[in-house]
């Protein structure tokens, strides 16, 4: 993701940035799972959002 956030295009929506700490909190809110698992999950299976999603449901249960 780019420093300047003005510069942003669609291709950013699909990633999730472990650097940017907002993301990491919406994305544990809306998964109803800890900061420090979204970040688990970024380390395990890259930054890609469908897949975060797919694998924050599973670990839901």
């Amino acid at each position: 993701m780019t420093d300047d956030k003005s510069k942003r295009n669609f291709r950013d929506r699909d990633r999730v940035s472990a650097d940017e700490e907002y993301e990491v909190r919406y994305f544990a809110k809306q998964h109803r799972i800890t900061p420090e698992q979204v970040r688990e999950l970024i380390g395990e299976h890259g930054n890609d959002r469908k897949t975060l999603e797919r694998e924050a449901r599973k670990l839901r249960g």
